[in-house]
């Protein structure tokens, strides 16, 4: 209880799991559908658009009808109204097509950008001419057995604006209505009024907008490029909870489906990221706990970017556990190293403590240079294993240098000679106080195995160079080969050497991405190394 708890306060915040978080984010996309339905109203905005172009055909097929009796019943021109916009010819406020025989009226009503207008305005008194009032008789049956069929509200108005057929409303104006007012001006008119129930509204459907609200529609009818009368019609939308009810059958299916499809992401998720996660972080346990059979690849990686994370992480411990091995056989070495020369001066130091008069001057100052010799030897164990650390922490300067003039910054050694047979002006790409310090180390190294001569050779190709170090000493012993580099490792302990040269020169030449290895020559002893060039 108290790790879990440790793991959700992580540096003193609380912290949700990662399968907490994906669960959220599930929850929130099955969420979004319902959202959009109920607060965005975009389904709600589709009934409304369906209405309206319920509504547009039903009143072309009315208007249709309308005009052939205007025609038939011979009114003149100077009866009908206003002239047809010439944009509109017969067909007034429909959108461009291709082919001029087809001009549809698009729905264009939308909740989020149409503000609903107030109540339809009362009707008001007006006279009824006897030629339209005709007319509208003929059509009433008409609109009376169209309006059981679809539940709309039909009334056909003169060109005046007067209801002419209609259950109620007949012989009375709807000249002042916005949309009317349009129409009867030659253009197709839609509009949003808010609906006044008969009865109230079931407290389930007030979430529902569409119960609210009333689709108006005003069509104008042309005869010879004039305003014969106008088809007045409305409807109220469906209500988008009782429409999903009669749609239950499919929104079931689809919610189903939603349900699966996120149950299934939410298996995929779990599978491919949170598992390998969870498994690297108990490995991590392991490991930190000293369990080195843990430091394998993972037995499920689930995705390329954790097999790469797993990769790199375990990559990284097996170099920390590698580093940790050579620190204690390095602690190990240091400790064996200094403890010598340690003990002989204590040895020597209390020897000339307690002789008192007993010990003659000869003796005296034998252990006192035994004493010198071996603090000397500290220090230059000291001084090496400075050189080391710097070497081990050297980050590249991006300087770089030839064999030629990284050899003149060298003093001249008096035991042997030193030339360069080719490519002494090579370009490396190392500093030339290291190269230096890399060619000072190896020229020492073959005058304490008894060389006269040293040959230095580099050449380039392929980005790289190469430079073959080469003396005419005592070589190498094969049993010896594998460990030269090995810090402390030396066979010249008696005279004074300290084993820490070769690892030095390996430690600044891995700093600059270089290489070193013991190749075989004839003769003596011949070192190849790879630097990048300059």
């Amino acid at each position: 209880m108290r790790r879990v708890s440790a793991q959700k306060w992580i540096g003193g915040k609380w912290r949700p799991r990662l399968a907490t978080i994906v669960v959220a984010i599930l929850i929130m996309v099955m969420a979004l559908p319902l959202v959009g339905l109920f607060f965005f109203r975009l389904y709600e905005n589709q009934l409304i658009r369906q209405t309206e172009a319920e509504l547009i055909a039903q009143g072309e097929a009315l208007a249709a009808i309308y005009a052939w009796d205007v025609r038939e019943a011979g009114i003149p021109a100077e009866r009908l109204g206003a002239p047809m916009p010439a944009e509109a010819s017969e067909y007034p406020s429909r959108s461009t097509e291709p082919d001029p025989r087809y001009r549809p009226i698009e729905p264009s009503l939308d909740l989020a950008s149409d503000s609903v207008l107030p109540t339809r305005p009362a009707a008001v008194a007006a006279s009824l001419d006897p030629v339209f009032a005709a007319i509208g008789a003929r059509l009433s049956g008409i609109l009376d057995a169209t309006q059981k069929t679809t539940l709309a509200g039909f009334r056909l108005l003169d060109p005046r604006g007067v209801v002419i057929a209609g259950r109620e409303e007949v012989g009375q104006s709807l000249a002042g209505v916005e949309e009317v007012r349009e129409a009867l001006a030659g253009r197709y008119a839609s509009a949003l009024r808010p609906r006044i129930p008969d009865q109230p509204a079931p407290p389930l459907y007030s979430v529902s907008r569409g119960t609210k609200v009333r689709v108006f529609v005003a069509m104008p009818v042309a005869v010879d490029g004039k305003v014969a009368g106008v088809v007045y019609l409305s409807r109220t939308p469906n209500n988008i909870v009782k429409h999903l009810y009669g749609e239950r059958g499919k929104v079931t299916l689809a919610a189903i489906a939603i349900l699966g499809g996120t149950l299934l992401i939410g298996f995929v998720f779990l599978r491919t990221v949170s598992r390998p996660i969870y498994a690297l972080m108990e490995r991590t346990e392991r490991i930190a706990a000293g369990d080195r059979t843990a430091i394998r690849p993972l037995d499920h990686h689930g995705t390329r970017e954790m097999a790469e994370l797993s990769a790199a992480f375990l990559d990284m411990a097996e170099k920390l556990h590698a580093r940790s091995d050579s620190i204690q056989t390095f602690a190990t070495h240091v400790s064996h190293e200094l403890k010598s020369p340690l003990t002989a001066i204590q040895g020597a130091a209390e020897l000339l403590r307690d002789s008192g008069t007993a010990m003659d001057e000869a003796e005296r100052k034998r252990f006192s240079n035994n004493i010198v010799t071996d603090a000397g030897r500290l220090n230059l164990l000291v001084r090496r294993l400075l050189d080391l650390a710097r070497a081990e922490n050297l980050a590249p300067s991006g300087e770089t240098t030839s064999m030629g003039a990284a050899l003149a910054l060298l003093p001249v050694d008096k035991r042997l000679a030193v030339h360069v047979e080719a490519g002494g002006d090579t370009g490396l790409r190392i500093s030339g106080e290291s190269a230096a310090i890399v060619l000072a180390n190896l020229i020492d190294n073959s005058a304490r195995h008894g060389a006269s001569a040293v040959s230095l050779t580099a050449s380039s190709a392929d980005g790289k160079a190469t430079v073959l170090v080469s003396d005419d000493g005592a070589g190498i012993s094969p049993s010896n080969r594998d460990r030269i580099f090995e810090p402390f490792f030396t066979t010249r302990r008696d005279s004074g050497g300290t084993g820490m040269g070769l690892g030095i020169v390996l430690a600044l030449l891995k700093a600059h991405d270089g290489t070193i290895r013991l190749v075989d020559s004839g003769r003596g002893t011949r070192f190849e190394i790879i630097l990048p060039v300059a």
